[in-house]
C-alpha cells in the first residue's frame, strides 16, 4: 500500500493476518513495487482491478442492486479508481436492464477514466489528488477502460468540498462515517439532480469504503459547509476607525459568523477575513456580496479560493509595529446567531481594537481573542468597562505565545 494509506485500513489488514508493505505516495508507486516483489520472489500477482475474475466478482454488486431495488431503477452512480468496480457493475446491469443509466464518478483531481475516454485510450495522469485516496489512480486498466468506453453512460467529477458535504450528508442520514472515496457518489448524485432538475426517479449510489482516520474529520467538517453552500468566506476592506467592526457586522445582519480575523496594520484601512453562515446557498451568497458592496465595502469572495480555505484562514495575524499600548484579552459568550454583533455592541466604540479573532467551533460558547490599544492613563477605565460587560474574560498580555507571534 502507499504510505499515505489510512492507518485504520492498514490495521484492519494486519488484524486479518496480512503482511502490509508500505511503499510510495500513491497507488501506482505501490503497484510498481508489488510487481518487483512478484518478480523477485516468483509470486502470483492478483491485479486489484484490471483482471476479468476481479471484474466479474465486483459485478455481483450489480446483481444485488437489481434484486433489492423494487420498481423501476433509473440511474446507478459508481465510484471509479482503476475501473474494476464500475466495469463489473455496468456489465451486469447493462446485460440485464440496458435502459438503466450507469454514471461513473471521479474526483476532479484524479479523473483518469474521464480523461482516458476523452482521449480514446488509457492515459496516465501526471499527478493525482490523494484526498480520496481509495480512488487515487494515475492510470485505469486496459480491460476496465474498454468496458467503460462501451457501456458507461457518463462520467461526473466532484471537488473536495462537495465530497466533504456528502460525507456529512451520509452521517446525518445514517450515523455512518465514510471515507472520501465512499462519499463520491452521493456528491455526484446531488450534482446530477441539481443540473438536470431531476424529480421522481430512483437513484442508487455505491459507498465503496469507510477507512477514515478520525483526525481527518476536522478537515472534512470545515470544508463540508462550503461544499454545501452553507458558508462563505470573504475578505473585506473597512475604515480603520472606532465602530467600523460593528457597522460591518450590522451590514451582514444576524447571520451566523463562523470566523472573524483582523490585525491592525495601518491607520487608514483595515482588512478582515470572515466566514459567514448561509441559509439559502449560492443565491444568498451573491445577495450578501451585493449588499456589502452597496454599503461601500470593497469585498472579495474567497469561498472558492484554495489558498484561503487551506491556509489563509489559519494565518491571519502577525505583529503590528504601530500599536504601542496593546493589551490582549480572551472572551467567552453564549453562541447563537447575532452573538458576535451583540458582543461588539457591548464593547462599544470608545476603544481601538487592534487585533481580533473569532471562530465558531460548533460548541455552546463562542470564543474571541481581542487586542485593545489603550494608553496607560486609560487602563483603569478599560478594566472597569470590561468588568461591566457581563462576559467572562481573561487577560493574555503576558502569555508567551502572544509575545512570540503577535506582540
Amino acid at each position: 500500500m502507499p504510505v499515505t494509506t489510512a492507518q485504520i485500513k492498514i490495521n484492519a489488514v494486519r488484524e486479518l493476518g496480512g503482511e502490509v508493505v508500505l511503499h510510495g505516495d500513491s497507488y501506482d508507486d505501490a503497484y510498481a513495487h508489488a510487481r518487483e516483489i512478484e518478480s523477485k520472489q516468483k509470486l502470483c500477482f492478483i491485479h486489484p482491478f484490471d483482471d476479468p475474475d476481479v471484474i466479474a466478482a465486483q459485478g455481483t454488486i450489480g446483481v444485488e442492486i437489481l434484486r433489492q431495488v423494487e420498481g423501476p431503477l433509473d440511474v446507478v452512480f459508481v465510484p471509479i479508481g482503476g475501473g474494476g468496480l464500475i466495469a463489473g457493475i455496468t456489465l451486469y446491469i447493462k446485460s440485464a436492464q440496458p435502459g438503466i443509466r450507469v454514471i461513473g464518478v471521479e474526483p476532479e483531481d484524479s479523473a483518469a477514466m474521464r480523461d482516458s475516454l476523452r482521449a480514446g485510450s488509457p492515459v496516465t495522469l501526471e499527478h493525482v489528488g490523494i484526498f480520496a485516496d481509495g480512488v487515487a489512480v494515475r492510470r485505469v486498466g486496459d480491460a476496465t477502460f474498454r468496458i467503460c468506453q462501451q457501456h458507461v453512460d457518463e462520467i461526473i467529477t466532484v471537488d473536495t468540498d462537495q465530497i466533504c458535504a456528502a460525507i456529512r450528508d451520509i452521517f446525518e442520514e445514517t450515523r455512518s462515517i465514510v471515507e472520501p472515496a465512499g462519499g463520491l457518489t452521493i456528491a455526484a448524485a446531488k450534482k446530477y439532480v441539481a443540473a438536470n432538475n431531476v424529480t421522481g426517479q430512483t437513484l442508487v449510489t455505491i459507498n465503496c469504503g469507510a477507512n477514515l482516520n478520525f483526525d481527518r474529520l476536522r478537515h472534512i467538517a470545515e470544508r463540508a459547509a462550503i461544499g454545501e453552500q452553507q458558508e462563505m468566506l470573504l475578505a473585506a476592506e473597512i475604515p480603520e476607525e472606532p465602530g467600523s467592526f460593528r457597522h460591518f457586522c450590522e451590514t451582514i445582519g444576524r447571520r451566523g459568523i463562523t470566523e472573524f480575523n483582523y490585525r491592525y496594520s495601518n491607520p487608514k484601512n483595515a482588512y478582515i477575513f470572515a466566514g459567514i453562515q448561509l441559509q439559502h446557498g449560492l443565491d444568498e451568497r451573491r445577495e450578501l456580496l451585493d449588499q456589502l458592496q452597496q454599503a461601500g465595502y470593497k469585498v472579495v469572495d474567497l469561498s472558492d479560493n484554495e489558498l484561503a480555505k487551506l491556509h489563509l484562514r489559519h494565518m491571519v495575524g502577525g505583529r503590528s509595529s504601530t500599536v504601542a499600548n496593546e493589551r490582549l484579552f480572551r472572551f467567552e459568550f453564549p453562541e447563537r446567531p447575532g452573538a458576535l454583533l451583540d458582543f461588539l455592541n457591548a464593547i462599544g466604540t470608545d476603544w481601538n481594537i487592534s487585533l481580533f479573532h473569532y471562530r465558531n467551533h460548533g460548541s455552546d460558547y463562542g470564543r474571541i481573542l481581542a487586542g485593545i490599544d489603550v494608553k496607560t492613563t486609560d487602563a483603569a477605565e478599560l478594566e472597569s468597562h470590561l468588568a461591566a460587560l457581563g462576559y467572562p474574560y481573561w487577560e493574555e498580555t503576558d502569555n508567551p505565545a502572544y509575545s512570540m507571534f503577535l506582540a
